[in-house]
């Protein structure tokens, strides 16, 4: 069992439910903040930004590569620098996520992010696809004891084995994932969960869902993904890349309430003449009995 703040978190118990706000924020505050007040009106658990040093992130080849964007054109360091929440904004976020009562950790992206954030006692941390292979950044989340989500979109079996042989003795959730943004249907794989708790069965399994609508979100956790993570943002019409792969208000109410629903809706699986039956069975059960 894992604990992430007051939640519980096992094969067996209900799903720890994350809410993406990633960079949808587009570098507002205000926006953050908004989505945070969804997630915690939509009964989700946490939610989740995304934490790097754009010089240590961005490939040089793409650092002085012009972009027009909604403040007009500049470099893509300077566009990924405009999109990065410091230390005044993460401050506010934290004492935002107290008072709603809602959880609040980041994907992170280099070691420095990592220490920045541990100012903020983040209860967990989650290593995104692009950096499942990162050695250094792995060890050093894993030597901080506290529990790891790690992603595994974009990469093989083998990658998946040596990053979750690389955590060993930590608390790990390995989350099924597929990069693309939005992912298309074909690509989605998502048999592959049942591969990983077969292949892990000391682990917690989840789903980060990149792909169009709720429905295959609902199938991934019917299929035993017990943490689930969907980007959410205010429109996807929003300028930015990840908003398009997002889910608005009423995708993120539903999905919140049918994931709460799974268990009740599997019940036990032991066969019953129900309550509502027995009425209905008075009134056309008439034949001779067998």
């Amino acid at each position: 069992m894992i604990k992430i703040g007051n939640k519980k978190i096992s094969r067996n118990g209900p799903i720890f439910k994350t809410a993406e706000i990633g960079i949808n924020h587009n570098g507002s505050v205000e926006i953050a903040k908004q989505l945070i007040d969804l997630a915690k009106i939509c009964g989700f658990d946490a939610v989740k930004f995304q934490k790097k040093v754009p010089e240590l992130c961005v490939p040089e080849t793409e650092k002085n590569r012009l972009k027009e964007t909604p403040w007009g054109e500049m470099t893509y360091l300077e566009y990924k620098k405009k999109l990065e929440f410091g230390g005044n904004e993460y401050s506010e976020i934290n004492d935002y996520c107290k008072e709603k009562g809602i959880i609040w950790f980041a994907s992170v992206w280099d070691v420095p992010s990592v220490e920045f954030l541990e100012k903020y006692n983040v209860p967990c941390y989650k290593i995104p696809s692009a950096h499942l292979t990162n050695k250094e950044l792995l060890l050093k989340v894993k030597s901080l004891k506290k529990p790891i989500i790690i992603s595994t979109g974009m990469s093989t079996e083998d990658e998946i084995k040596k990053a979750v042989m690389l955590l060993e003795g930590a608390q790990v959730m390995v989350m099924h994932c597929n990069s693309g943004y939005p992912a298309k249907d074909d690509e989605l794989n998502l048999n592959y969960i049942k591969k990983l708790l077969k292949d892990y069965p000391d682990l917690v399994i989840g789903y980060s869902g990149h792909e169009l609508g709720i429905s295959a979100t609902l199938v991934a956790a019917v299929l035993g993904a017990k943490v689930i993570e969907r980007h959410i943002t205010l429109d996807r019409a929003m300028w930015g890349t990840d908003h398009a792969a997002s889910i608005e208000f009423s995708g993120m109410r539903r999905l919140s309430r049918d994931l709460d629903k799974l268990s009740v809706w599997a019940g036990d699986g032991v066969k019953k003449v129900t309550e509502t039956e027995q009425i209905i069975k008075k009134k056309l059960r008439n034949v001779e009995t067998l």
